[in-house]
């Protein structure tokens, strides 16, 4: 498996282990890893704190994102997704959609390549999450 999604992988774990839901995510810039981060809504009682919000807030400024590449557990959501558009990431590589769908065509429609790796370890963990916490997940997504 790529490095950069085992590290996203190992941030969802960690947000799981700190009581929050389990998504991770990696920034690269030319093949090297920026920043990661995992979803600290629970955490950090912040309602915009997905992963990958979280990840691009601890890469800080970087310049121009043109040559970057970000890491998900979970196809992005419209927010996050739509961060992505505005910075211009080219690429978005993802561990499943199939838990959530999220915002891949949105992405597309604005040039931006998606890349869904169908993880099973990223469908597990999403899976026993939303079936042991489903009002945090719904929370989550918009949907309570």
């Amino acid at each position: 498996m790529d490095e950069f999604m085992q590290i996203a992988i190992e941030q969802a774990k960690k947000s799981l282990n700190e009581g929050g839901i389990p998504i991770g995510s990696a920034l690269t810039k030319d093949g090297k890893l920026v920043a990661k981060g995992h979803n600290k809504r629970v955490q950090e009682n912040n309602p915009i704190l997905h992963g990958e919000m979280d990840c691009l807030n601890n890469a800080g400024r970087v310049g121009s994102f043109k040559d970057t590449v970000i890491y998900s557990t979970l196809m992005p959501c419209y927010m996050c997704a739509g961060t992505i558009v505005q910075f211009k990431i080219p690429k978005v590589i993802v561990g499943e959609s199939e838990t959530f769908p999220g915002a891949r065509e949105f992405m597309e429609q604005h040039g931006v390549e998606v890349i869904d790796l169908n993880l099973q370890e990223c469908k597990n963990m999403m899976n026993e999450f939303i079936e042991k916490y489903p009002e945090l997940w719904n929370e989550d997504i918009g949907e309570l």
